[in-house]
């Protein structure tokens, strides 16, 4: 096992540093110093991310979900999240958590006085984004966004490019237009209980060459391009960026992210773009619907550096009106789990250069049968030949079919290699997951209430 690890280090190494082809500039229009340098760092922080063993962290997930469900059928449950083992009973109260991201946090009457105890609920490969947890708290008390280089205080762009960690919330329900693409930096939570703030009919997020972030409780929708110029990325930098590209949310270079329970659809691009060899994200409790390009996990087959990538897409509803990419992905290791799919038009879950593609305990529900356009595959393999593609590792492990649905398996089950151990915990199986997604989206979490 340890020489496992170092050599898959030093592969991963000379594929991260050494690529052949210039990294693409994001819509940076000057790379300077300033970014050379948040490019240098974000990459070995994405390197100390990167787990050598991905199957571990899905073994661990899968041991808490089935942990929680046994404790929800009436007997008592060990869980263990972060290194610390709680006691989790069913629940006999008002609170509705039903996956052990919620459990975590949910059902504490006291959680608005507790809130950076979120924090400590993230699972799969995001497991140790903390965002702002060791910071202070700042309100967002204004929806304006009128100085892109000079933000107003008490706005959103004011909040996340101050320096040091620190827990954003907002102060009342609010809508933001954002007129440009808002730049954080890291060590941030963003953390919309409370109050119902959407980030609609603007710009997106874009979250680049940073660390350890945050995004909770929004809902997103109504994203266009915004047309670049003069943006603050920092409280001592600002540059000129081009036209952005209309994502909700834009992960580019990031190691350690967490996207828990917001709201998104209909987006100029993509809702979640995580390139640039970004790695230790997990996307969960999410809704989407009316979209048609979901999530781009790397934006190029030459793009080597994707190689660090490992990404955890758990409990989240995949709901009316979606197209494709639910995901799509490229090069590295990604965890589908426990997941509802429903009714996509032409995919659910694509690819190409050679990802490994773990689907365990979602539940697929096909589009109604149309002779001019068969949609009933969740997969989808682009740019290489039926001979290639079959030695990618697309593995289907307790997912449930409906409606004719069925996922084109490949790679050798039987040969032990990395990125597929014979002592991988089973997850459970997919009609689970309508429980464990129930309460997907951003969540009406009111102050003194149970959330």
């Amino acid at each position: 096992m340890v020489a496992f690890k170092s050599s898959s280090l030093v592969v991963l190494f000379f594929l991260f540093f050494t690529v052949i082809a210039p990294a693409i500039q994001a819509h940076i229009a000057k790379f300077d110093d300033y970014w050379k340098q948040r490019e240098a760092e974000a990459r070995v922080a994405a390197l100390e991310a990167y787990h050598p063993v991905p199957e571990d962290v899905n073994n661990h997930f899968n041991l808490l979900v089935d942990d929680l469900l046994v404790g929800m059928n009436g007997t008592k449950s060990n869980l263990r999240i972060n290194g610390t083992r709680r006691n989790l009973r069913v629940n006999k109260g008002p609170c509705k958590a039903t996956n052990p991201i919620d459990r975590c946090w949910r059902c504490r009457p006291k959680w608005t006085a507790e809130r950076k105890r979120l924090a400590d609920c993230a699972l799969g490969f995001g497991q140790h984004t903390v965002g702002g947890k060791y910071g202070s708290y700042y309100f967002v008390t204004d929806p304006s966004d009128n100085d892109m280089v000079y933000p107003t205080k008490g706005t959103l762009r004011h909040a996340v490019i101050q320096p040091g960690p620190l827990w954003i919330m907002f102060s009342r329900s609010m809508v933001i237009r954002l007129n440009q693409e808002l730049i954080m930096t890291g060590d941030k939570t963003i953390d919309g209980r409370g109050a119902n703030v959407h980030i609609a009919y603007g710009a997106g997020i874009t979250i680049q060459y940073v660390k350890n972030v945050i995004i909770h409780g929004l809902h997103f929708h109504d994203i266009v391009s915004g047309s670049g110029g003069l943006i603050r990325d920092s409280v001592n930098h600002f540059g000129f960026r081009s036209r952005s590209d209309g994502d909700a949310i834009s992960i580019y270079g990031l190691s350690n992210i967490w996207i828990d329970h917001n709201s998104m659809s209909n987006c100029k691009d993509g809702l979640i773009d995580a390139i640039e060899g970004s790695t230790g994200i997990t996307i969960s409790n999410n809704h989407f619907t009316n979209h048609n390009e979901v999530m781009l996990f790397g934006a190029s087959d030459g793009n080597s550096k994707d190689a660090v990538m490992q990404i955890t897409v758990a409990f989240n509803h995949f709901g009316n009106g979606l197209i494709q990419r639910m995901p799509r992905c490229r090069w590295g290791f990604f965890h589908v789990v426990n997941n509802v799919y429903r009714n996509w038009n032409m995919y659910a879950i694509g690819g190409s250069a050679h990802p490994t593609i773990i689907s365990q305990g979602n539940r697929y529900t096909a589009p109604p049968s149309n002779p001019k356009h068969d949609a009933k595959q969740v997969t989808k393999r682009d740019y290489a030949t039926e001979s290639e593609w079959k030695k990618w590792t697309w593995r289907s492990e307790g997912d449930q079919m409906r409606n004719g649905a069925y996922f084109v398996q490949s790679g050798n089950s039987s040969k032990r290699r990395p990125y597929s151990r014979l002592d991988m915990i089973k997850a459970k199986p997919g009609h689970y997951a309508p429980i464990l997604t129930r309460s997907a989206g951003a969540l009406t979490c009111w102050r003194r209430r149970l959330c």
